[in-house]
């Protein structure tokens, strides 16, 4: 489904990530901490922030069987939580330039209660 591993994770371009997420390929899952996620995420997407994701805490139920997309604001904090579901045996590749770069391409950006949403 991803593209093959090379020296170190492989990574999706925010439209990639788009086209393999909407149409229900593959699950988003947002890393950022709650405030950010609150003034604006991916419509569809999941939220586990990295703080908890790497302290243990369980993927969301609907990601059983599918692969992760991860994401956060610039990138960095996508790809360390792409190793803790890798790690657990799921297939997990993370979005390069994170939601900044999602918003500079157009791609849907939506707020808390479905406003217009920003990135914080």
């Amino acid at each position: 489904m991803f593209p093959p591993l090379h020296r170190g994770p492989a990574r999706l371009t925010p439209q990639q990530a788009h086209q393999q997420t909407s149409d229900g390929q593959a699950v988003l899952l947002d890393v950022r901490e709650t405030p950010e996620w609150k003034a604006g995420h991916t419509p569809g997407a999941l939220h586990l922030p990295l703080s908890r994701l790497t302290t243990g805490a369980s993927l969301p139920a609907s990601t059983q069987g599918r692969p992760v997309v991860t994401v956060c604001r610039s990138g960095h904090r996508s790809q360390q939580a792409a190793k803790p579901p890798a790690g657990r045996g799921v297939e997990a590749i993370d979005v390069t330039g994170g939601m900044t770069a999602r918003v500079r391409q157009g791609l849907p950006v939506t707020g808390e209660g479905g406003s217009s949403g920003v990135i914080a």
